[in-house]
């Protein structure tokens, strides 16, 4: 099948489609108890991102479980500071610690070795691409240069992301070099993951909604907009979805200025802006994660909304950000059974 026939990579083009192709942020993930077997086979956290057989076990997971119209590549977002040479460690309970890089640290960093560096997530997708189901689309992403710059600052997420945000405002020199590194190496690992076989990309901002208008211009729309176009001069047909979640009126504008192609969005969005929105580009979302931990009525009800309200438009179905690791796996087939039904 040609990528551009798959259902996800048909609403990224522009179609509606009845029910809307499906798949959940961080479906491979610590809610699904074989996914819990291959990370205590893997070691690390890390050790499990830079194993391309296991990444490849637990990317296909969810996707021989449930049957999605989409599998993301199994890794994160740090393993872009990882290979700039900047400590990374993750904490069971606590989750990603690095070493505080600060302006001097910045001044040495290389973006020319990052994709050498994660050779082994690049093998991870090639592997996918032969292994997955024809129809299914497969996702490579990076985490956007204002997200990823937050933990680099504070060498941990924070509930504001202060430090990075002091540390921008105090040293604005400074931190436009850090931004220039990541979008370096992000536009290179993007292109090497569409290269190995990736059918789109997806660009995580989880830390954009914490700016102000002057700065989510400067940090976030920019450096995004780059990286577009640093993917698009290699790869001109690329497809490229942006998810800068919870930034509310901000989202209005926002493919336009960055180039993207669809827009996650966030459970906190009025529908009828959201509607407004889908005017404008593809939309994929927005079921609030709890929803899917509760289960029953309030579960139906919120997916009967979306697909009310959005599924006249190009909508590829979601939540609004990722799953938890606490939510129940029949919860998961109930969400799936209501889009397709309620269609």
């Amino acid at each position: 099948m040609k990528r551009e026939d798959k259902s996800v990579m048909r609403v990224i083009a522009g179609e509606s489609l009845t029910p809307p192709p499906i798949w959940m942020m961080r479906q491979a993930g610590r809610y699904l108890p074989e996914y819990k077997a291959t990370r205590k086979e893997a070691g690390s956290f890390l050790d499990l991102c830079y194993n391309p057989p296991l990444a490849t076990e637990v990317t296909l997971q969810p996707i021989r479980r449930f049957g999605f119209d989409a599998a993301i590549l199994f890794s994160d977002i740090l393993v872009i500071p990882d290979a700039l040479g900047v400590d990374l460690r993750f904490e069971e309970g606590r989750g990603p610690i690095l070493k505080p890089v600060d302006a001097a640290a910045i001044a040495k960093l290389d973006a020319s070795k990052v994709v050498e560096y994660l050779a082994p997530v690049l093998e991870t997708v090639d592997r996918l691409s032969n292994e997955l189901p024809e129809q299914t689309t497969l996702l490579g992403f990076c985490g956007a240069p204002w997200t990823v710059a937050t933990y680099m600052i504070a060498g941990h997420g924070t509930p504001d992301q202060g430090p990075a945000r002091q540390f921008a405002l105090t040293q604005p020199d400074d931190f436009q070099t850090l931004i220039d590194v990541l979008v370096d190496a992000s536009s290179s690992y993007l292109i090497a993951q569409l290269k190995a076989g990736a059918d789109a990309v997806q660009i995580f901002d989880s830390w954009a909604s914490v700016l102000d208008e002057d700065q989510f211009t400067r940090w976030c729309v920019e450096p995004v907009k780059r990286v577009v176009a640093n993917v698009r001069a290699q790869i001109p047909d690329a497809k490229i979805i942006g998810f800068p979640k919870g930034v509310g009126a901000f989202y209005k504008g926002y493919a336009a200025a960055t180039g993207v192609d669809m827009i996650g969005i966030d459970w906190c969005l009025p529908m009828a802006f959201a509607q407004d929105l889908q005017k404008e580009v593809p939309i994929q979302g927005n079921l609030d994660p709890k929803r899917l931990i509760a289960g029953g009525t309030s579960l139906d009800t919120a997916v009967d909304n979306i697909i009310e309200h959005l599924n006249n438009g190009p909508l590829v179905f979601n939540l609004g950000h990722g799953i938890t690791p606490e939510t129940p796996i029949p919860h998961v087939q109930q969400m799936i059974d209501r889009v397709r039904m309620v269609c």
